[in-house]
């Protein structure tokens, strides 16, 4: 599964021919998932952009059956429990009073990432929900289960009620990147270096929702390149609120914003927003006591074309050789594809800021590693670290609401 949307995710789970796909069918409104009495007919998970009334655009995830069998039905199923991690909110869909070892798995596993979800019971035309049923999910669950129909949709409000209630505003509710750290009228001052991997004719997303930001908060925008930085404080006198540059530019921008001036990183700023802020402020010291052979893990939440100037392929580890003085060996998966190694195989893990990715995900991804003990950091921070500018950058949060 690729993150690219940051929409809430919903994803459906449940047996073959519990009816996944027609009540994704219903709930949508549109006939966009293929229905077929012929178990495993859904494979590979399948996103579909959907909008809720009280929650707006959210991506349903249909699933392939957690029952499927035989050694294509176990890739299906690896594939299924992959995306687990990555919603905000599961579905279970059971049907025909059945509720057993492959139900209490997946809600073992949502519990672990901290999955909120709910139980529906599909298919009550042919049998209703029984207390027998609900005897068995009551010693996993404290769930209310609703019965329900897809073909004849009688209580579908009550189930979008249902869905409203459970899933985490947070998930939906978009938090300001820079709310607490700046005010009405203040000036903000965005450095965007504009290189090979900078999109043509536009600008990156960090910096387009950063800038966003600003103007939700009633600020002045100052945008510029690092090369006219210079110039800029010279000519102006303007002593912005909040300097923020792409962590690229650190070495060079610190050198020149004077010390009074609060500056950070765009990659900083979502590291606060979206993931574990203090296990990121924690993780990164580590970056001093790496040895020679440690591996270092370098995770980036989007999928792009490879350039010799890609940060997390070729930049950081070129920098951290240089700051380490060590042999270190690198590993860098994209997207949000799974980690094959052992994680206990890393020192320490580098996650990007993580801006085309949901909260639950980043935190979600990391939670192997800090569960492990293995320290993780941010690309901002590590580059902040590496330039000896770590406690600078990371002022401008210190003291905020957690």
């Amino acid at each position: 599964m690729k993150g690219k949307d940051q929409k809430p995710h919903i994803g459906i789970f449940g047996r073959r021919n519990n009816g996944k796909s027609s009540f994704i069918n219903t709930l949508v409104k549109q006939e966009i998932a293929i229905v077929s009495s012929i178990p495993g007919t859904t494979t590979d998970p399948v996103k579909k952009s959907i909008e809720i009334f009280g929650i707006g655009p959210a991506i349903l995830i249909d699933t392939a059956g957690i029952d499927d069998s035989g050694e294509l039905g176990a890739k299906r199923i690896e594939k299924t429990r992959e995306v687990i991690k990555t919603v905000d909110l599961a579905i279970i869909l059971i049907a025909n009073n059945i509720f057993d070892e492959f139900e209490i798995n997946l809600i073992s596993d949502f519990d672990y990432y901290k999955i909120p979800f709910v139980i529906i019971h599909n298919k009550s035309d042919i049998e209703k929900f029984n207390n027998n049923t609900l005897e068995k999910i009551q010693k996993f669950s404290t769930n209310k289960v609703l019965n329900f129909n897809a073909l004849n949709p009688e209580n579908l409000e009550e189930v979008i009620e249902l869905l409203k209630n459970t899933i985490p505003k947070t998930s939906f509710q978009k938090p300001s990147l820079l709310k607490g750290i700046i005010s009405k009228n203040d000036i903000v001052l965005l450095i965007t270096p504009v290189d090979s991997e900078a999109p043509d004719g536009r600008m990156i997303l960090p910096q387009q929702m950063a800038i966003r930001d600003v103007l939700d908060n009633d600020c002045v925008n100052i945008v510029l390149k690092e090369t006219e930085l210079e110039t800029f404080l010279k000519t102006t006198g303007i002593k912005p609120k909040l300097t923020i540059t792409d962590s690229q530019a650190f070495g060079f921008v610190s050198k020149i914003i004077p010390e009074d001036f609060l500056l950070t990183g765009f990659s900083i700023v979502f590291a606060r927003l979206k993931g574990n802020f203090e296990e990121y402020i924690k993780g990164t010291k580590h970056l001093s006591k790496l040895k020679d052979g440690d591996k270092v893990l370098i995770l980036e939440s989007c999928t792009h074309q490879v350039s010799c100037d890609d940060i997390g392929r070729f930049k950081i580890p070129r920098w951290l050789d240089k700051f380490s003085g060590k042999k270190l060996e690198y590993k860098v998966v994209g997207g949000l594809d799974n980690l094959h190694d052992k994680i206990k195989d890393y020192a320490i893990v580098i996650q990007c800021g993580g801006c085309v990715t949901t909260r639950t995900q980043i935190i979600n991804r990391l939670k192997p590693a800090i569960d492990a003990g293995i320290p993780v950091t941010n690309y901002g921070m590590a580059i902040a670290y590496m330039n000896g500018i770590f406690d600078r950058a990371i002022t401008p949060f210190q003291n905020l609401e957690k």
